[in-house]
């Protein structure tokens, strides 16, 4: 989504927006969302995004989900557009004019460089450094805080918080996507009724968390390329692709879930288990034709598998169906995970430094067992999981400043790697080891019910070791 587009969606006041590459909003959304407000968290109390810390499996605990919107100088831009936000900064903060004009500058200055350099090479975490000297250097270090709090619960427009509790199992009738799992299930009345294998973000676009809903299903959606530097060369930005179109990457279905996130269609089946969209849940044409169905029973709708048919058969008619009642959708990112006696450590494909002992030691102790309790064997095995999961998609260490040096290319690949947005398409290495422990049989999060690969290849089953 372009710069433009994103100041007019954030004149919104419920405009639900997470941060992506340098906190710039996905291409996955469309330049007229459907669906902005987050659902009520059902056991949490939100607290100011100040005080907010997420917990080590990256889970925000009492919070809302502002505190995983970074505030970055392209976001501080956006905020400018709605004219009501300087008069706020003043009335709320105690910024003076002068202030406050400064701050416009040099979040004007920063967004005009990202236009004429395109894509950065850097990351988030980069920009919201660079974003909290400078405005820490216009409003000094006493405001800057409160400033970065206010910015924060501005842009994510009252999110709901998630359960503090590691790998918590629904009770109630909800979706859930865990981002390093590249797992979706669906839980009804707290009974798991199916699983899909889905694409998620890539790293530089990620997925966001956060408690979000569904309310509408799009049948043949349009999309229009937004004015990134991902789209130039493919697409023309600002016109519109039209529904049914093979160069529609939102396939046949689109259900958005807070911006800019959504749940969509037109993946291959190769790119699920693995980065496939720009901020959005990937899925096969397939699987996302059976979801909306699933999802309809869910909110209450009539919709039946005919009545997908005949949307699809009319590609060039876009269909809004509303549901009777919205279906919330977690989005997690948990890379520790207890799931049926078994522990599954995951990639931390989004560098969030997940994977650590005080982590492995939370989620254990919610389900009842303490790391001491693992024989020695058993925690061997653990904690070398733990080491070879603590790498982000390149291979990296987990934070570690230093990438991977890109191998010597010739002058034109050089050149096409410069106008690239270097998105991370792929993981280097595995993704997930999984470890039987004695004393977690039984518990722990479900495993895969009615499991919809959709066509994705399957990993093979290690070799057993002859006795």
């Amino acid at each position: 989504m372009g710069i433009e587009v994103l100041k007019t969606i954030l004149r919104s006041p419920l405009a639900l927006v997470a941060a992506a590459a340098l906190s710039i909003a996905s291409g996955c959304t469309t330049t007229a969302p459907t669906n902005t407000a987050a659902p009520a968290a059902p056991a949490a109390t939100a607290t100011p995004a100040a005080a907010a810390s997420p917990s080590p499996t990256g889970t925000p605990t009492a919070t809302t989900a502002a505190a995983n919107l970074p505030v970055t100088l392209p976001v501080l831009d956006a905020m400018f557009a709605d004219d009501s936000f300087a008069g706020e900064l003043k009335s709320k903060l105690q910024l003076t004019d002068a202030q406050v004009e400064s701050l416009r500058k040099v979040a004007s200055e920063e967004r005009a460089h990202l236009d004429e350099a395109g894509a950065q090479s850097g990351t988030t975490p980069e920009a919201t450094k660079r974003a909290s000297e400078k405005i820490q250097a216009v409003v000094g270090a006493e405001k800057a805080a409160a400033f970065n709090s206010f910015v924060s619960e501005r842009w994510a427009g009252g999110a709901a918080a998630l359960d503090a509790k590691p790998n918590s199992v629904p009770t109630d009738t909800r979706i859930v996507v865990n981002a390093p799992a590249y797992r979706m299930d669906v839980f009804q009345n707290g009974k798991l009724l199916k699983t899909y294998k889905v694409g998620i973000g890539y790293p530089e676009f990620p997925l966001p968390q956060g408690l979000r809903k569904a309310d509408t299903i799009i049948f043949n959606p349009t999309w229009t390329p937004p004015d990134e530097p991902w789209v130039k060369g493919k697409f023309e930005p600002g016109k519109k692709v039209e529904a049914g179109s093979k160069d529609n990457p939102l396939g046949p279905i689109k259900i958005p879930i807070g911006l800019p996130s959504l749940i969509h269609g037109g993946k291959a089946p190769a790119k699920l288990g693995g980065f496939a969209s720009h901020g959005c849940v990937g899925l096969t044409n397939g699987q996302v034709q059976d979801f909306s169905v699933v999802l309809a029973s869910l909110g209450g709708g009539q919709l039946t598998p005919e009545d997908v048919a005949g949307y699809a058969k009319n590609k060039e008619e876009t269909k809004q169906v509303k549901l009777g009642s919205p279906v919330p959708v977690e989005l997690r990112y948990e890379t520790i995970v207890v799931e049926d006696g078994k522990l599954h450590i995951y990639r931390d494909v989004y560098d969030k430094g997940t994977n650590t002992e005080e982590n492995l030691r939370r989620v254990l102790e919610a389900s009842g067992v303490k790391l001491e309790d693992l024989s020695e064997q058993e925690r061997a095995q653990v904690t070398q999981a733990l080491q070879q999961m603590a790498r982000d998609a390149h291979g990296n260490p987990a934070g570690d400043a230093s990438p991977t040096p890109t191998p010597a290319r010739g002058k034109e690949k050089e050149k096409e790697k410069e106008k690239s947005d270097h998105i991370t398409y792929t993981i280097k290495g595995q993704k997930e080891v999984v470890i039987d422990i004695a004393a977690l049989r039984g518990k722990g999060y479900p495993a895969p019910a009615n499991l919809d690969t959709g066509g994705a290849p399957q990993p093979k089953a290690p070799a057993k070791k002859k006795a």
